[in-house]
């Protein structure tokens, strides 16, 4: 078993004719908190997309724990192990805290035991127990995020791709949810975070890449992309 658990070779991809990415080449270890930074029309999204089977690529290849996963559609990478919490969260307004969380747990790897697992995530986010009856439409916009990222986990994955989690949330909404993704990985989910705030990805995770305009301009340990000058000019005001 090697330390890699994703890995993106040459891959390019976009929308029918527009192309987004651009030879991405990346890894993500196994047991890590992997940041992808950049700014917005960068082809963050479009990378997670990307690897969790919604849109395809048009070059290059990915393999996922040593088997290739280039051509597999999004609902094989969930039994394998990918999940991804998108961007706004998108969990269903309408249904309750526990319907959305079941929801998580269609697939056949982990069907049998909703219960169970919904349990996990009510004791790993006490807020989502409080609240466990209430409508997703009624919390508020950190309480839909923790929600998402439970809803995420009920599919066990081992890999977890997160969407720009601290999208519209207030500073101490945004501290509550960065914690809880350390106590994930903590948990051995291996973590792959898309965001723009810099300041406080790079304060906890393990590697970054920075990308723009659809390729990657940068990478190293988290530490020392938050110490490279261009970084701080760009996207820390330093």
């Amino acid at each position: 078993m090697t330390d890699t658990l994703l890995e993106l070779k040459q891959v390019s991809a976009g929308y029918g004719e527009v192309k987004v990415l651009q030879n991405v080449s990346l890894t993500v270890r196994r047991g890590s908190i992997t940041a992808l930074i950049g700014a917005n029309g960068a082809g963050k999204t479009t990378l997670m997309r990307v690897v969790s089977g919604l849109i395809p690529v048009s070059a290059g290849a990915l393999g996922f724990d040593g088997t290739d996963i280039t051509r597999a559609p999004s609902s094989v990478r969930v039994e394998r192990g990918i999940s991804l919490v998108p961007e706004g969260r998108l969990i269903f307004p309408e249904f309750s805290v526990e319907e959305n969380l079941k929801i998580g747990a269609y697939i056949k790897r982990v069907r049998d035991r909703q219960g169970e697992l919904t349990k996990q995530m009510l004791g790993l986010f006490p807020r989502l127990e409080e609240r466990r009856g209430q409508a997703g439409q009624t919390l508020s916009g950190g309480e839909q995020q923790m929600l998402a990222i439970a809803r995420g986990l009920m599919a066990e994955p081992r890999l977890l791709l997160l969407d720009e989690p601290s999208l519209g949330l207030a500073p101490q909404v945004v501290a509550q949810v960065f914690d809880k993704i350390q106590e994930v990985r903590a948990k051995g989910v291996t973590v792959f975070i898309v965001e723009q705030d810099v300041r406080s990805t790079l304060s906890f995770a393990d590697y970054a890449y920075v990308m723009e305009n659809g390729t990657l301009q940068m990478e190293g340990s988290a530490e020392s992309v938050r110490e490279n000058p261009k970084v701080k000019e760009s996207y820390l005001g330093l």
